[in-house]
């Protein structure tokens, strides 16, 4: 009886060995950084940084094509790209950002600190919304048409020559 005991850990082991190989031989092990390009934006409400009243993304976008950004006051690579977001803002480009998995009191202090470059700024405390759209990591921005379809979707700090490819997209989607 004591050596079944003694060997029941490794029956144990070893069923969940076989079971994990199962499940990982049903699966696709490849995450598709595009997933959700040239479908739907999510239909999310959020809450305002602001005032913490939810808001639709659909509504926010506006009416023509826009960019949502993901970025967080904690993300190092966020404050890299935050000059290129205020330079578009000044070209008058629309951009919705949402403040990924972040206390609002980081990210009021952030924007104050770097400034605002968004139309609007939207609360993803849980990291729901981030989930709705893939996301990855931070930043990330994702590039919205009229109709509220995504386009494109940006993985990283973008750079001046990564914003100027994402509006020439707006531009060919909007001359169709």
């Amino acid at each position: 009886m004591t050596r079944w005991l003694a060997a029941l850990p490794l029956i144990a082991l070893a069923a969940l060995a076989v079971l994990f190989a199962a499940y990982s031989l049903h699966r696709n092990p490849q995450v598709d950084p595009q997933a959700l390009v040239g479908k739907p934006m999510p239909a999310l409400s959020l809450p305002a940084l602001e005032d913490g009243r939810p808001v639709a993304l659909a509504a926010a976008r506006g009416q023509g094509p826009a960019l949502v950004n993901f970025y967080a006051s904690w993300c190092a690579p966020c404050e890299i790209e935050h000059p290129v977001l205020r330079a578009l803002k000044a070209d008058q480009v629309r951009i919705l950002g949402v403040a990924y998995k972040d206390a609002p009191e980081n990210t009021r202090a952030f924007l104050t600190r770097l400034g605002d470059p968004f139309a609007v700024r939207l609360v993803d405390r849980d990291g729901r919304a981030g989930v709705e759209f893939g996301v990855t990591g931070v930043p990330e921005t994702y590039l919205v048409d009229a109709r509220g379809v995504i386009l494109a979707k940006h993985t990283g700090p973008m750079g001046p020559d990564d914003a100027q490819a994402l509006l020439a997209q707006a531009r060919v989607d909007k001359a169709r």
